[in-house]
């Protein structure tokens, strides 16, 4: 069995997912490492290698590096583990965070939606396609399991137009409860209550909480939610808080992500609310430095590798549930297809499903409350247009998408949004195609 690793030069990320892979997966496997960036892959090589002998060599691996092997590492790959990012921190995501502030335009991530993650899907789209011709050549039958930002535009694109056999992860749902209990002081209900998840990636719904009886936990972490007492436990995350109590649920992913998804909470005319909700403006580059730095550390410490419990990450279980037979429950992301009968069809939908050797068997949802598909429509329908602007490479598209991101047309007028545009497009240069 064969596994192609796209963009492992992220090192971090490809050490915890194989170090899954090698305590998880029935047998021994093939390990297909493939970056564009020499150095990387050659430290994620060595660090992989010392992993490997801890855990009893469980995997052969091989590294390809450059564009000239990539259908060498795709070749006969039954599973093709996709975490690449096109351009970097930098030039590209410093990009997506300057220019924009220059327009008074402030973001949290950036990789999701709002300018950062429409403009790092348009130079990501691309390459994906690359991958996708290769696979149709080389492992036609492969599963793609995207971990690529922004997930529901990449995915969306993969699945509608260039191979249909993608799932997106995302680690958000399985950790969404158990953000919600802790920040409230009921972790004791961690570890046995049940749950529904549901919406789109980073921010679909926990539409159901109940403990091991089959009570509703809602109301008292409703009430816990606006008591003082515990707010000390949930201060890092007041803004899903604040939309539990005015739209009725909690939200799956970070409330500095969430912050950058509507128009309520990142106000250059209102700064008291970044201070009130304790926004981080431009977390994400602190991350990717801080992530530079990790990276250096961890193959200092290459020699020393030890195995580690398995993450939470779905990718090996995945393989392991389709490789042997035995279902698999999850929450992924799918193209809707009436899942959700109230959001569009075309949509990329994070649902619950069952995976086996016999396929991916996503579960029907039902209608979402009203107000809560009006918020996933806001982001939706950007996230559309901007996987057309990549398809037609059609630029009035990006603009367009631009103009209905929540977050952005609050604070940017028409004509600030495609002065903004046009100046990104120059700043990314030959990371995009061109448009016309």
């Amino acid at each position: 069995m064969k596994i192609a690793f796209m963009g492992a030069g992220s090192t971090v990320f490809v050490r915890n997912i194989m170090n899954d892979c090698m305590q998880i997966l029935p047998e021994n496997f093939e390990a297909a490492l493939y970056d564009i960036d020499a150095q990387r892959l050659k430290e994620s090589l060595e660090l992989l290698t010392a992993l490997n002998r801890a855990t009893g060599k469980r995997a052969e691996i091989n590294a390809y590096c450059g564009v000239a092997r990539r259908k060498d590492a795709l070749s006969g790959a039954r599973y093709v583990i996709n975490a690449i990012q096109v351009g970097g921190y930098k030039p590209s995501t410093a990009i997506d965070f300057k220019i924009p502030k220059r327009y008074r335009l402030r973001q949290t991530i950036g990789d999701t939606m709002g300018v950062g993650g429409i403009f790092r899907a348009l130079r990501t789209i691309p390459v994906m396609q690359d991958f996708a011709d290769d696979i149709h050549e080389v492992c036609p039958d492969a599963l793609f399991l995207n971990y690529t930002n922004p997930m529901a535009m990449l995915t969306g694109y993969m699945q509608r137009y260039a191979h249909p056999n993608t799932l997106g992860l995302c680690h958000s749902v399985q950790t969404c409860a158990e953000n919600l209990l802790e920040g409230v002081g009921m972790g004791e209900y961690k570890r046995d209550c049940d749950t529904l998840i549901a919406g789109i990636n980073h921010m679909a719904w926990l539409l159901k909480i109940t403990d091991a009886r089959g009570a509703d936990l809602y109301p008292e972490i409703k009430r816990r939610s606006m008591s003082e007492e515990y707010k000390k436990l949930h201060k890092n995350d007041l803004v899903r808080h604040k939309i539990m109590r005015e739209f009725g649920y909690y939200v799956t992913e970070s409330s500095e992500h969430n912050a950058e998804y509507n128009p309520f909470f990142i106000k250059p005319e209102y700064p008291g609310l970044i201070r009130e909700y304790r926004i981080p403006l431009d977390e994400y580059p602190r991350r990717c430095r801080s992530q530079i730095r990790e990276w250096k550390s961890a193959n200092a410490l290459k020699g020393a590798v030890t195995p580690r419990p398995p993450s939470k990450e779905y990718a090996s279980r995945i393989i392991n549930a389709v490789e042997t037979d035995t279902p698999f429950k999850l929450g992924a992301s799918v193209i809707n297809n009436g899942i959700i009968p109230n959001l569009p069809k075309e949509a990329c939908v994070e649902v619950p499903m069952e995976i086996d050797a016999k396929g991916i068997r996503p579960e029907y949802v039902g209608v979402l409350p009203l107000q809560l598909a009006a918020m996933n429509s806001s982001n939706i329908y950007p996230q559309m247009l901007a996987i057309e602007a990549a398809r037609t490479r059609k630029k009035e598209l990006i603009y367009q998408a631009c103009f209905a991101d929540p977050h952005t047309a609050a604070v940017l007028s028409l004509d600030d949004i495609k002065s903004l545009c046009d100046e990104l497009i120059e700043a990314h240069g030959n990371y995009l195609p061109k448009y016309h």
